[in-house]
């Protein structure tokens, strides 16, 4: 099992939108994912309510019965559009991907 937790730091205002507007957009196109993705086993998104210096503003939570199914996840057209969209409100991505 392969487990993928990405944690983000939004910028205060891209896309003409809010950091809290992005980020529950962010949460309902990650979280749209579910189904799509051949191999994407579980899906979490939270938005962080503790706003402490040391906390990003979202993160994702994901499973994959092996490495294989996280290259697909991460090449698949659905995830690419997400992808876009993070990159243009992200000040800052921290990722961990490890197995179980």
């Amino acid at each position: 099992m392969v487990k993928h937790i990405v944690i983000w730091r939004l910028k205060d205002f891209a896309m003409e939108a809010t950091k809290q507007e992005n980020a529950y957009k962010m949460k309902q196109m990650l979280e749209d994912l579910n189904g799509k993705i051949p191999g994407l086993l579980k899906i979490e998104v939270g938005i962080d309510f503790s706003a402490s210096d040391a906390s990003g503003d979202v993160v994702l939570y994901s499973e994959f019965p092996d490495r294989s199914a996280l290259d697909a996840y991460q090449a698949h057209p659905e995830h690419k559009k997400c992808v876009a969209f993070v990159k243009e409100v992200v000040s800052e991505r921290r990722l961990a991907d490890y197995e179980t």
